[in-house]
């Protein structure tokens, strides 16, 4: 079960500021509900875990949700109480709090109130941040080449993660802000779908998918979802997604798309032999689900590289993790003459609350240049 070894291991800390809000709250009757409270907050999250790779429908709906928001819940608590302790500890030391006043009951009162309080604030503003679907743009040059064209507008995106959990309006109001921005061609860069289930009902996907209007298409590339997951070809088909697994393609005249399997695929071949017929005569964009490899692709034909995968961390802290496990965990960088784009996602896996990163379509205005 996906993070429960995470949950296991950080066990201590989650006994300490439990023990530690318990000791804070002067009634016996408080205890006791916090107690029983807390008990729920922390087997809310494998439960969840648990009925997301069962049936969804129903009440089993409303108890995945409560489960997965309880996951930043309780990091936010865990936080808090760290920070408290801290805080007063240093107060102690710099005798600007006394034994006293942390004794006083209203003291401790007020201090149980910001415990339980300011996780919940951090959540209701992560879930606002999920909710709202932003369009970032970019602008780049690369060389035209042989091209056809003078430039070219992707509209990018990554990480729908859709499921039973996902709102009945979210494909709607992505489907009509793809069509507002006029792209020439839209780029999915994998994990469209979340979890392991076969039994999701896609038509109303597949119904918006189709709706996207492009004079390139949609194209997309696998994620480890979709590596790992239920093969998902017929919804690809019926959605009007070609789909890139390992493969190039010529759009028009106007320039190469590549799509590579996921990079823990077995099946991936190294970027040198994927595009090791492809003829210099046109600018390169390719798909890659996770944003690796990015000095050997800069040493390849690519001009424009664009992933996903990392939800830049989805709940701060974790985002400074990413950032130190990938080279590029949102946002853009140009290395050689190759630009990479790393999308923090329109959705994410689990809980609907978002504190790092935001929830994006990318935009990225291309203009083929001429060799000066």
């Amino acid at each position: 079960m996906f993070l429960l070894n995470e949950l296991i291991f950080l066990s201590p800390l989650i006994i300490y500021m439990g023990f530690r809000i318990r000791q804070l709250i002067a009634k016996k009757s408080f205890k006791n509900i916090f107690a029983v409270f807390f008990v729920l907050l922390v087997l809310a999250f494998p439960v969840a875990e648990t009925l997301s790779h069962s049936s969804g429908r129903g009440w089993a709906k409303y108890i995945m949700i409560a489960g997965y928001i309880s996951l930043p819940l309780l990091l936010y608590l865990g936080l808090v109480v760290i920070l408290s302790d801290l805080l007063i500890g240093t107060g102690r030391l710099l005798k600007f709090i006394s034994k006293e006043m942390v004794r006083n009951a209203r003291f401790r009162s007020v201090q149980v109130g910001l415990l339980l309080i300011i996780p919940v604030v951090i959540v209701i503003l992560g879930a606002w941040n999920y909710h709202y679907l932003r369009v970032k743009e970019y602008s780049v040059e690369v060389p035209r080449k042989s091209s056809a064209i003078g430039q070219l507008k992707i509209a990018f995106a990554a990480d729908f993660h859709l499921g039973e959990l996902t709102s009945a309006h979210f494909m709607g109001r992505f489907v009509a802000k793809i069509n507002g921005l006029d792209p020439d061609i839209v780029l999915i860069g994998g994990d469209i779908f979340e979890g392991d289930r076969r039994d999701e009902e896609t038509e109303e996907f597949e119904a918006q998918f189709r709706r996207i209007r492009a004079k390139y298409g949609v194209y997309a590339a696998p994620g480890n979802h979709e590596m790992h997951g239920e093969n998902r070809s017929a919804f690809l088909a019926q959605a009007g997604i070609r789909f890139l697994q390992d493969a190039v393609e010529k759009i028009d005249a106007a320039f190469y798309l590549a799509g590579r399997n996921d990079g823990h695929s077995r099946n991936r071949r190294p970027i040198e032999e994927l595009l090791g017929n492809t003829p210099d005569d046109l600018p390169v964009i390719l798909l890659d689900h996770r944003p690796t490899d990015l000095d050997r692709v800069s040493q390849t034909v690519v001009d424009i590289q664009l992933s996903g995968h990392t939800h830049h961390g989805q709940l701060f802290p974790i985002n400074l993790i990413t950032k130190r496990v990938y080279e590029l965990s949102w946002g853009y960088l140009k290395k050689r003459q190759t630009h990479f784009f790393v999308t923090s996602g329109v959705q994410l896996w689990g809980p609907p609350i978002r504190t790092a990163g935001a929830s994006e379509i990318l935009v990225i205005n291309v203009v083929f240049r001429e060799k000066s």
